[in-house]
């Protein structure tokens, strides 16, 4: 059964962006200021950004849910507003427009572009003016997410889960790295591409330097790790239980993210069998895996969409975003002429905040996992149902039973 959900509301130049969480056990300790908006702050970071990141500065304005610093088990809702909505408040409002106004002001636009999702929005919405579907389409939205998973990764904390991410590469840069930190964040967050190959990210900035001059956009691949989890996450018992097909299905969800792979993913199908599959060993010092572990960990910390004790890694492929001051062609929806795409103030690159709302959605859909598993509707329940599991797995050794 899936115990925490949550939905988002709002539009990208609206008055704010909701966000209502539920299924979080009551007393967990959570505050806006510590826990939510530097996650907020992280998403709106990173080299290739656009203006509106210079508009915006966002903060979570708790409505619901959380009493005298912790959370009462009901559900937590959010709103982040939107300080560019006053220069929005007439294309915006809600109530039908001025006969007598310049239709100018209502910010229309005909000209869909190629990539997003105004043409396919426009039909199956039954619309002309694409300002109805890239509003709520717009990466915008996604600050809402990213508060949710805030508050996931702050559950997940509590039991010594931590999620993190970095650019694995943008364009055709690719960094390198032998052996991720401990806190694959702390060091990340330090670099204007959040990559951790400090001689590749000077070539990423370069890249979207010249891709900026140029009139166009780059994409890129990240990488989101998570570390502490305990074996048995997940299921193989039924298809929509497997953890590994949640999880891509919860970063394939991220706007313009194309693709998604566990562990070597893709390279795995290069390989043999033999190169591929991760011997299995004693670990006597990883008690969250039953005192055995892995030799390598190729899989990404999943088999049989169950988790296997060593880290989770998923990697997400973020294509170049849509809106291109080199217009593409396109159709105009009025009268069905040609002409170029609209262009509206946009990144260049956002591969690196497309990591930390990818991190979002990982935890969102590891403390469900968790919660599953461990069950409980206060914390203090969730912890006693972990400890006894974590004592199961240090005292279950071998032989016949």
């Amino acid at each position: 059964m899936k115990r925490i959900s949550f939905h988002t509301a709002g539009e990208s130049h609206g008055r704010g962006l909701t966000a209502l969480l539920e299924g979080m056990p009551a007393g967990l300790s959570l505050q806006m200021e510590r826990d939510v908006d530097p996650e907020l702050k992280r998403r709106q970071g990173g080299y290739g950004r656009g203006r509106r990141m210079q508009i915006e500065s966002d903060q979570a304005d708790l409505l619901s849910g959380v009493r005298l610093g912790e959370t009462l088990g009901s559900p937590i809702s959010m709103i982040i507003w939107n300080r560019d909505w006053e220069n929005w408040t007439t294309s915006m409002a809600h109530l039908p427009p001025d006969p007598d106004a310049n239709p100018k002001a209502l910010r229309p636009h005909y000209l869909p572009r190629p990539g997003h999702a105004d043409l396919v929005g426009a039909f199956k919405y039954d619309r002309r003016d694409v300002r109805d579907i890239r509003e709520r389409a717009s990466a915008r939205e996604t600050a809402a997410r990213v508060a949710c998973g805030a508050v996931a990764k702050r559950l997940l904390s509590e039991f010594g889960i931590l999620v993190g991410s970095h650019v694995v590469s943008i364009g055709d840069v690719e960094g390198g790295v032998s052996e991720l930190p401990d806190d694959v964040n702390a060091v990340a967050d330090s670099n204007p591409v959040r990559c951790l190959d400090e001689a590749a990210s000077q070539e990423m900035m370069a890249g979207i330097d010249a891709a900026k001059e140029n009139g166009d956009t780059l994409g890129g691949i990240f990488e989101v790790v998570a570390t502490g989890v305990p074996v048995g996450l997940g299921s193989y018992v039924s298809w929509d239980a497997r953890l590994d097909g949640r999880l891509a299905g919860a970063v394939m969800s991220v706007q313009a993210v194309k693709g998604v792979e566990v562990g070597i993913g893709f390279e795995g199908a290069r390989r043999s069998g033999s190169a591929v599959h991760d011997a299995i060993v004693r670990a006597e010092e990883k008690p969250l895996s039953g005192g055995i572990g892995r030799a390598s960990n190729r899989a990404g910390g999943l088999e049989g969409g169950i988790t296997t004790g060593e880290p989770l890694v998923v990697r997400g492929a973020m294509k170049p975003i849509s809106t291109l001051r080199k217009r593409l062609p396109s159709v105009d929806l009025r009268d069905g002429s040609e002409g170029d795409a609209a262009v509206e103030r946009s990144d260049v690159c956002a591969v690196p905040a497309a990591g930390v709302v990818a991190e979002a959605m990982v935890a969102l859909v590891l403390a469900d996992a968790f919660l599953d598993k461990f069950g409980g509707d206060a914390l203090s329940e969730v912890r006693r149902n972990f400890d006894g599991y974590v004592s199961y797995l240090s005292e279950r050794g071998f032989g016949e039973r």
